[in-house]
């Protein structure tokens, strides 16, 4: 008897449902998964090699087994389809955006043996935490209360089939990734991170400490499993309590999507739908180069460009600059976040950056735009990230650093500083700005 067990965003052996469930009820076990062209395509100069590493990983490990990850290049239905031909049953932990339900319903539609779909990409699945009535949560707080109460049910133990070896297409040649791919390096990045978690409370929102976990990337990839995060992290302090509560956050975004699919391209809020968001094609250029004259938010943006990350404080700022300060349309954001960071990913993008914009499940309220200026001050205090990724500024310190056009032109020169030449004037008034901003929601809101 003979599993083809399909991996998708759980390029990991343990914890792992449906690779464990598949090589307990076998005798063989072939692993594969499916370089979609749609998917690599738009994986942007950071996920794609990223990916590459952790199948060069998966592909390790499945040799200690005796066996390889068969990578094969083309259309999931059609690469799926033919690869259970010779199988007796599928496997898969299900994904839940609207392009990977689509995809999976087509392969699904095309198979002749049995589908056995688990859950490996979130602690509790989309339908196991609802209200009383059955419903869907819209507000995080009591989603919270009730995913902490919710039973985990149970995930299989590992079996001891044999791993059938096939190379297929093989792993595309990609350059360096961001982080050393794999599990084991994974569960090294997770304990790094336990070490100084009980501190997370007080340095989750200071980007120049740069000590947030960084395993967004591993969750995103399935090189961890969230349930194991969870327990190894544990409640036992603030600063865990308050990580768990992330996690939390990122069911919550996965569920949110697949209730309400509609959310990945449209407002939760249908009202937001008729904002009449500025075309300053000019404005979004400057905002996703780094060239908008804020420094934090510049500094955000360059560090995304450069490294494909960007700390979650700085997303915050970041984005409710183009949307509260510029006007621009959240989806043009969300689209751009997506394409370089390198935990890019549907359901958690798109929720924080509706969440931004107030047109999201349990959103910050319209009129909630974050101070660029304030912001900076109080959560990088000294400007060190600033100066760390724009360099121009280096010179400056703080409170200058926080805002160069307060200051006069020969203070700024002293520090190597001329406004319009070596770093650009603000685009916009950000008090102007709030009040334009607070009129155009208001008038889609009737």
């Amino acid at each position: 008897m003979t599993a083809l067990v399909w991996f998708r965003r759980d390029l990991r052996l343990s914890d792992n449902p449906a690779w464990a469930a598949a090589t307990a009820a076998h005798d063989r076990v072939r692993a594969l998964f499916v370089l979609d062209p749609r998917l690599w395509e738009s994986a942007g100069p950071y996920r794609g090699p990223q990916l590459a590493a952790h199948l060069r990983a998966l592909d390790g490990q499945l040799q200690e087994h005796g066996g390889r990850l068969c990578v094969l290049h083309g259309a999931p239905e059609a690469v799926v389809g033919a690869q259970a031909a010779s199988a007796d049953a599928v496997y898969w932990n299900d994904d839940y955006t609207p392009y990977a339900r689509r995809r999976d319903a087509a392969v699904e539609d095309v198979l002749g043996v049995p589908v056995h779909r688990t859950h490996g990409s979130v602690v509790h699945p989309p339908g196991s935490v609802l209200t009383d009535s059955g419903r869907p949560y819209q507000v995080f707080t009591p989603f919270w209360k009730r995913w902490q109460s919710t039973d985990w049910g149970h995930h299989p133990e590992e079996g001891s089939a044999t791993v059938v070896s096939t190379a297929g297409d093989g792993i595309p040649e990609t350059p360096e990734p961001l982080m050393p791919g794999g599990e084991e390096h994974a569960h090294l990045r997770l304990a790094a991170f336990l070490d100084h978690a009980d501190r997370y409370t007080d340095e989750r929102d200071r980007p120049d400490l740069d000590t947030t976990s960084r395993l967004s990337a591993d969750l995103k990839y399935g090189t961890l499993s969230p349930r194991r995060v969870v327990a190894e992290t544990g409640d036992h302090s603030d600063g865990r309590a308050a990580f768990v509560r992330q996690i939390c956050w990122r069911d919550f975004y996965a569920h949110v999507m697949y209730h309400f699919p509609h959310t990945a391209t449209r407002a939760m809020r249908s009202e937001y739908d008729a904002i009449s968001w500025s075309d300053d094609a000019e404005a979004f250029e400057a905002w996703r180069s780094g060239r908008t004259g804020y420094p934090i938010v510049d500094a955000g943006m360059r560090q995304l460009l450069a490294e494909g990350w960007m700390h979650n404080r700085v997303r915050m700022i970041a984005a409710s600059f183009l949307v509260k300060d510029l006007l621009v349309d959240w989806r043009l954001g969300e689209r751009h976040f997506r394409r370089y960071l390198v935990d890019g990913d549907v359901a958690q993008n798109v929720g924080n950056w509706q969440w931004v914009a107030g047109t999201g499940a349990d959103a910050a309220p319209y009129f909630r735009i974050f101070n660029p200026v304030t912001q900076s001050a109080r959560f990088d205090p000294n400007g060190d990230y600033i100066r760390r990724y724009v360099p121009e500024l280096a010179g400056l310190a703080a409170p200058m650093v926080h805002a160069p056009w307060d200051h006069g032109p020969i203070e700024l020169a002293a520090a190597g500083v001329t406004l319009g030449e070596t770093y650009p004037y603000p685009i916009v008034d950000h008090a102007e700005a709030r009040r334009e901003t607070i009129a155009a929601y208001e008038q889609a809101r009737g």
